[in-house]
């Protein structure tokens, strides 16, 4: 059991009003709040630490060192990675797809294919479009079903000799699915595709072991699991890592540079050009330490919770319409109020206190197969409380009558 009062300590952002109301935090798909001491170790970074990394001798620049890579250790460790040095360092989700779909394009020819499903994020579509357009290959999509779930059985049938690589998330942002990657990625592996694995929505919620999985690269954003915003890493296997041309140039990543020819550095060094997020990547080693404190399996049971009891409330509101109810889902509820734009709830809501998202959440593609503008979504994190779900459904109550 959780001590969810101790918990809600830790976080110093809940403890404020907004709009003359306690502050209810329901957007944390997009960003999740960030612990005490994850900000004191940023504070603690810059007092005490500061250097450059990996090039000098002298005593700040090791420790800085030190710092970083043991941060890589521990998220190597988190997710079960063979070797440390398949985990690079990203700015984020977004970074470490477009660094595999950029390796990719000589791999990729005219006429091959490249999966993905309709519950994508913005960031696991684009960065495949634009290596079809490099390439001349074809863009391939999973359908959903009404429940936001995807339609196996249509994959199945997508897969083919002509497909070099699947890539789909773990658990959809917006609908809250969480697909079964484990099939997926074997029946990929069958036909002798490779697999990346968007997990930006799964690191906060649920335990990752790549190994397990077998997939061939998994991404996730640091700021959406407790760290800093532009954190995040890409775990990609060894054999792949080393096929992979680097993904940018510059200092860091080369082992020799003559104006005649460059040689690049080892893993993981060869996709790390130039100075990082020294202090973003340590402190979220120190987001990670956070989160296994609290215990993963900890934070998905009492979320389940949070999802269940606000399913139970905010299905009890007349009008209220869910949008994907996926029978294996994590803790977001997206809906619309019947006849009411999901914006106008939204801001009705805030002015409560409350922060929901409300939009197509980065997933346009979901809204044209359920032929609506957007949706509102409350996406709950394990320092999130029944009691916020109870204002929760006394705000849509409130909006609904408003603007009826």
């Amino acid at each position: 059991m959780l001590d969810i009062k101790a918990i809600r300590a830790d976080f110093p952002i809940l403890h404020q009003e907004v709009n003359g109301k306690p502050l209810v935090y329901f957007d944390n798909a997009a960003t999740s709040q960030k612990p005490q001491v994850v900000i004191d170790a940023i504070s603690e970074y810059y007092q005490t630490i500061n250097a450059n990394i990996h090039r000098g001798v002298h005593t700040l620049s090791q420790r800085a060192t030190d710092a970083y890579e043991l941060s890589r250790q521990k998220i190597q460790k988190h997710i079960n990675a063979q070797h440390e040095y398949e985990v690079l360092f990203t700015s984020g989700t977004t970074h470490g797809i477009n660094l595999v779909a950029s390796g990719f394009t000589q791999f990729v020819k005219d006429g091959d294919e490249i999966i993905i499903s309709a519950i994508e994020h913005h960031s696991n579509i684009v960065p495949w479009q634009l290596l079809c357009e490099r390439t001349g290959a074809t863009l391939k999509v999973i359908p959903v079903n009404e429940a936001g779930e995807l339609l196996i059985e249509e994959y199945d049938k997508l897969l083919s000799e002509k497909t070099k690589i699947v890539a789909v998330n773990h658990i959809s942002n917006t609908l809250g699915t969480i697909n079964p990657i484990n099939y997926i990625i074997d029946k990929a592996h069958a036909i002798g595709a490779a697999v990346l694995i968007d997990g930006a929505q799964a690191a906060p919620h649920t335990t990752i072991d790549v190994q397990a999985l077998d997939c061939d690269f998994y991404t996730f954003s640091g700021h959406k699991a407790c760290g800093p915003t532009g954190t995040g890493i890409l775990y990609g296997k060894e054999a792949w890592l080393n096929k992979l041309p680097p993904y940018q140039g510059g200092g860091e990543m080369v082992k020799e540079v003559t104006f005649a020819k460059t040689t690049y550095a080892a893993l993981p060094h060869k996709f790390e050009a130039g100075t990082p997020n020294i202090a973003g990547g340590i402190v979220l080693g120190t987001a990670i330490d956070y989160l296994n404190s609290v215990g993963l399996e900890n934070i998905q049971q009492y979320e389940h919770e949070l999802l269940e009891y606000g399913t139970k409330r905010l299905s009890e509101i007349e009008g209220l319409i869910f949008v994907g109810t996926a029978k294996q889902k994590t803790s977001v509820i997206s809906f619309n109020l019947n006849g009411i734009h999901p914006y106008d709830v939204g801001a009705i809501v805030d002015k409560m206190g409350i922060a929901v998202r409300t939009g197509h959440h980065c997933t346009q593609p979901i809204m044209d197969r359920f032929c609506i503008p957007g949706t509102v979504r409350a996406s709950f994190a394990f320092y999130n409380t029944k009691e916020e779900i109870d204002a929760l459904a006394t705000a849509i109550k409130k909006a609904q009558m408003m603007l009826s």
